[in-house]
């Protein structure tokens, strides 16, 4: 497919009028899709027409996914237990106190005609519905991008600005742990934090704390913290303060985010970045977390996978976690999905 496209926020866009990695447009006027990569420069997208309906479905081609047996990871089950071992060293030394460990998985895409990541997030969204679910394409640049992500990195609505963190996964309720809900209330001190940096003193609040989510084959804790902005701070300065998200790096950030290079032997790229829409003129916005999310380069499909280790964490476990959140997503991308795990 030649023509850009886009689904965001339940609304499809097309008819490109601007493209910039200067994410001050995003003060300026009209409505835009946002891809803020964890690794590059961000893309800004200017769409002229936005509607909740898509005029022409001929705009959405075919989806032939790869062969589930192809998929490759930048670190094996034994690279990645070191991984957390390592940071349970850096935990104890107290050089963090916890870090989001990720590795990107790659697979070549068995036919260059037919991998549309419209068609894919169509299928994501019969197999693995997400609030935050939407895709991104612009051939033009090489953007194509489909996302499934159940994780709010930055809502707007005015000069109120809401984060979503999201700490402690499991297949079910009974799965999750002491050491998730500390990880979540680490995280949420984290994301305080970052908001504090541009919002009123005393603003910032968290209106929930280690709620239940349940998802598709998985259950998530989830806190809410909101808060007010000082008036006039445009988008660079909210993205300067709150990015990369707190939930896929660690705290502290800066220390987190020195052991996430040293230990990940793969870029991210867009993965654990923001993806979302921003409208300029009425100040609104909502930015997922870039998570369970597929991307081309290439020939070739991408997928990243992580969890957030704490010196509770048991190495074998946290590969489970990454297996885990992984399965369904990839099995929907191969076109082998079949149903619920036993």
């Amino acid at each position: 497919m030649d023509d850009a496209l886009a689904y965001l926020g339940g609304q499809w866009a097309w008819g490109v009028e601007d493209v910039t990695s200067d994410v001050a447009a995003l003060d300026a006027s009209g409505r835009w899709a946002v891809v803020l990569p964890y690794d590059g420069l961000p893309t800004c997208v200017r769409f002229r027409h936005w509607s909740l309906g898509l005029a022409a479905e001929s705009s959405i081609g075919a989806w032939s996914g790869p062969a589930v047996s192809s998929w490759t990871s930048s670190m094996n089950a034994e690279q990645y237990r070191d991984a957390v071992a390592r940071t349970r060293v850096e935990i104890e030394r107290g050089e963090v106190y916890q870090a989001n460990i990720c590795r990107v998985l790659r697979a070549p895409m068995p036919d260059p005609h037919q991998q549309d990541v419209a068609a894919l997030f169509t299928l994501l969204q019969q197999g693995n519905p997400a609030p935050y679910g939407g895709f991104l394409r612009v051939p033009s640049i090489g953007m194509h991008l489909a996302s499934a992500s159940p994780e709010l990195f930055l809502e707007r609505n005015g000069n109120t600005l809401k984060s979503g963190p999201i700490k402690g996964t499991g297949r079910t309720s009974a799965d999750l742990l002491p050491k998730d809900e500390a990880e979540n209330v680490m995280i949420v001190d984290l994301v305080r934090n970052d908001l504090s940096r541009i919002c009123e003193t005393g603003s910032v609040t968290v209106p929930a704390l280690l709620r239940l989510e349940r998802h598709p084959g998985l259950v998530h804790l989830v806190s809410d913290v909101v808060g007010e902005l000082v008036t006039g701070t445009g988008w660079p300065k909210v993205i300067d303060a709150t990015f990369p998200p707190g939930s896929v790096t660690g705290a502290p950030k800066s220390s987190a985010l020195r052991l996430i290079a040293e230990l990940e032997t793969a870029s991210r790229g867009p993965y654990c970045g923001g993806f979302g829409w921003v409208d300029a003129d009425a100040q609104t916005a909502s930015l997922a977390v870039t998570i369970r999310t597929f991307w081309l380069e290439g020939a070739d499909v991408l997928f990243g996978t992580g969890a957030g280790i704490t010196w509770g964490s048991d190495p074998a476990g946290e590969w489970r976690e990454t297996e885990l959140k992984a399965h369904r997503l990839m099995s929907l991308a191969s076109g082998i999905w079949q149903g619920e795990v036993p």
